[in-house]
């Protein structure tokens, strides 16, 4: 089995708009969004909701009143300022640390366990999808994100598919680790500026930390073609391999609007041939060790 993880150092790169692509183009595969911040790939493939589980990501401070003696010394602790001074947790300032709970001489603060979002396994036109909703303002993204690739192997498991498309967020931070570890292969996708050089490099950086091979695909190449030659030399001296350029073409907005893949807004044919061309040297970059296929079984 394997799993391919389109990740990008920014948000805004186009990376959701080609995972859907390549959705309409994968055949027997399971499709995994784990950008749970800020989760979008289910606009484009519509999912019918099959299954709605909740995800419980943390706990926070609530102080009893019937316990409490007003003594304070919660609110001295607090480093986040969380604790007014009628001794009132603000809910939303609570880190979850839980000194408070720990160092309450009177044992009057509860710690209850918090519904921070939900996640689903979903059908689609293409494909079965697991994805997830994060509360806002909530925490734990990475326990969330490692939670629906989890589920998203255990269901390509039972339907005996091949291939985990998983749409991953954007940055290097928790979830990006969450996101990335035991993949078959990283595509990351960059946008020829300045910034796009400098997060491809911390995006390798860390794909070479958990020794996940990547691969390169630049979006909307021709708006710096000087900056996407630049980029590409950069990850060439890494021994990161280019799998393709896409210029900049108002048809992939045109049927994003539409609540299409590019493969099926019409009068997109130059574009598909492009990605078709793309997905197949993707699909050739896969690791064909038996052992690098099986690295996702960590997360069972």
């Amino acid at each position: 089995m394997h799993e391919i993880v389109i990740i990008s150092g920014k948000g805004g790169t186009g990376k959701t708009t080609l995972t859907a692509a390549f959705c309409a183009l994968a055949a027997d595969a399971v499709f995994c969004d784990a950008d749970v911040d800020a989760a979008d790939l289910h606009l484009l493939l519509q999912p019918t909701i099959k299954e709605q589980h909740e995800f419980i990501g943390g706990s926070k401070a609530v102080i009893v009143a019937e316990r409490c003696n007003q003594c304070g010394v919660c609110r001295g602790l607090c480093r986040f300022a969380a604790i007014s001074a009628e001794l009132v947790v603000d809910q939303i300032l609570c880190e979850g640390c839980g000194v408070c709970v720990d160092l309450c001489p009177e044992k009057a603060i509860d710690f209850p366990e918090q519904l921070c979002g939900h996640w689903f396994h979903s059908n689609t036109r293409f494909g079965p999808l697991v994805h997830a909703r994060l509360g806002i303002a909530e925490e734990n993204s990475g326990r969330l994100v490692h939670l629906v690739r989890k589920e998203a192997l255990q269901l390509a498991e039972e339907e005996n598919k091949k291939l985990i498309i998983t749409d991953g967020p954007p940055g290097i931070g928790c979830p990006v680790i969450a996101a990335i570890g035991g993949a078959s292969l990283l595509l990351v996708v960059v946008e020829p500026t300045l910034s796009g050089r400098h997060d491809l490099e911390r995006v390798l950086d860390l794909a070479a930390h958990f020794k996940v091979p990547a691969r390169l695909l630049i979006n909307k190449y021709d708006l710096n073609a000087d900056m996407a030659q630049a980029i590409e030399a950069a990850a060439s001296e890494r021994d990161v391999l280019c799998v393709g350029r896409i210029p900049f073409d108002p048809v992939f907005t045109r049927a994003m609007v539409q609540g299409q893949t590019i493969f099926e807004y019409a009068g997109a044919e130059e574009r598909q041939q492009e990605l078709r061309t793309i997905w197949t040297r993707v699909l050739a970059a896969l690791p064909k060790d038996s052992e690098q296929c099986l690295t996702l079984k960590m997360y069972t």
